[in-house]
């Protein structure tokens, strides 16, 4: 199974949908097919989402750029991300602010410990992944720059906004039955400001 070409077409289909060449080389440069479970390694890099097991899924390629792009990445950046699942979509963050600033939370402690494992035999074992409730963020690392689900939450978690530094960004799905992508920023006097970045289906925090 050619891996490269099937990446390779992939990239050139996320070319169409996003102009940020840093998120794009990041997408690149990380190889989806070591994250998604032996049976479904031919269809590693469609553009959609695939079970991992746990009743959870890794996000679709397109999705994983476009919270990449609407969270404005840059290095350095201390990220919070809620829902490690196999830990391909911290493995992409990490490219674009380095491993050592990423924090990752997940509920199941076999995802938790399988993403540990894959992550540090790809060379990105200086994330941080954590087994726990996520609605309570991972406060011990804050105050973070950017934080984002990768499963649907009711609303914005409290918690997580709280433990973001002023103007730092929250971006998730949000909704059970319809969700959208809601993007928040924190003013200085802890307000938010929040845009709708369009619908979205994502599996349900736990």
């Amino acid at each position: 199974m050619d891996h490269s070409a099937q990446r390779s077409a992939l990239l050139d289909g996320l070319e169409m949908r996003i102009d940020d060449e840093r998120v794009l080389d990041a997408m690149a440069a990380v190889p989806r097919h070591e994250f998604v479970p032996e049976s479904r390694q031919d269809s590693a890099y469609a553009d959609q989402p695939l079970p991992i097991g746990e009743g959870q899924t890794i996000s679709a390629p397109h999705m994983v750029a476009i919270m990449a792009a609407e969270l404005a990445l840059e290095a350095g950046d201390r990220v919070l991300e809620i829902g490690t699942g196999c830990g391909y979509h911290a493995a992409v963050t990490a490219e674009l602010v380095g491993p050592e600033n990423v924090y990752s939370v997940e509920y199941q402690p076999t995802l938790a410990e399988r993403a540990r494992e894959t992550l540090n035999d790809l060379g990105y074992g200086r994330i941080s992944v954590h087994t726990g409730d996520g609605t309570h963020g991972w406060p011990e690392h804050a105050p973070y720059d950017r934080a984002y689900l990768t499963c649907a939450a009711g609303s914005i978690p409290d918690p997580v906004v709280q433990q973001l530094r002023p103007e730092g960004i929250f971006l998730g799905p949000i909704g059970s039955t319809h969700q959208r992508l809601v993007r928040a920023q924190v003013h200085p006097d802890g307000t938010l400001e929040t845009s709708d970045c369009g619908g979205v289906r994502f599996v349900e925090m736990q």
